[in-house]
């Protein structure tokens, strides 16, 4: 599974290292380490959002508050 989060300007200003840090944080918490790859990208074209996460290719709106109900629904339960 891959996991990209947006690390534009919009979304650092919406919480994105705090995001890409829980998910850190998720990720070796799951073991997961084998089976997630986690990466960032510049704009995702959709700014007026909260923080732009794509799940292999499927796109998100994540916050910083929202990540741990994000991970289980959208990750764990796809893995």
């Amino acid at each position: 599974m891959k996991i990209t989060i947006c690390i534009g300007s919009s979304c650092h200003i919406k919480g994105a290292r705090q995001v890409v840090e829980k998910f850190q944080e998720l990720i070796a918490k799951y073991s997961l380490d084998d089976k997630v790859q986690l990466g960032g990208a510049f704009c995702m074209g959709q700014c007026q959002k909260g923080v732009c996460v794509t799940v292999d290719d499927e796109f998100f709106s994540v916050t910083p508050e929202s990540v741990d109900e994000f991970f289980i629904n959208n990750v764990l339960q796809k893995l």
